[in-house]
C-alpha cells in the first residue's frame, strides 16, 4: 500500500511540475515572439498582424519538439524509480 501511495504522490508532484514548466515555457516563447516582432517592426505596425504573427508562432511551438521534451518530467522519474527498484531487488 505504501508503494501505491508513493506512486500517487509522485504522479501529483510530476503533474504539478509539468504544469508549471509548461506555463513558464509558453510565456517565455510568447515573450520572445513579442520581442522579435518589436525588433522587426520598430514603428509599431498593424496590431492585427502582430497578433497573427504571435499566434502563428505559438501554434508552431505547440507542434514543436521543445514542447514534447517537457514530457520528460514524467519519464525520467519513472525510469529512475524502476532502475532503483531493479537494483535493490537484484542484490
Amino acid at each position: 500500500m505504501a508503494f501505491i501511495r508513493l506512486m500517487l504522490l509522485g504522479l501529483i508532484a510530476c503533474t504539478a511540475a509539468y504544469l508549471l514548466i509548461s506555463v513558464y515555457s509558453r510565456s517565455v516563447r510568447r515573450e520572445r515572439l513579442e520581442k522579435r516582432w518589436a525588433e522587426e517592426h520598430p514603428e509599431g505596425d498593424d496590431p492585427v498582424a502582430r497578433d497573427a504573427y504571435i499566434e502563428q508562432g505559438m501554434a508552431d511551438y505547440q507542434r514543436g519538439f521543445r514542447r514534447k521534451l517537457i514530457w520528460l518530467v514524467y519519464v525520467v522519474p519513472l525510469i529512475a524509480l524502476i532502475a532503483v527498484q531493479y537494483v535493490v531487488n537484484v542484490n
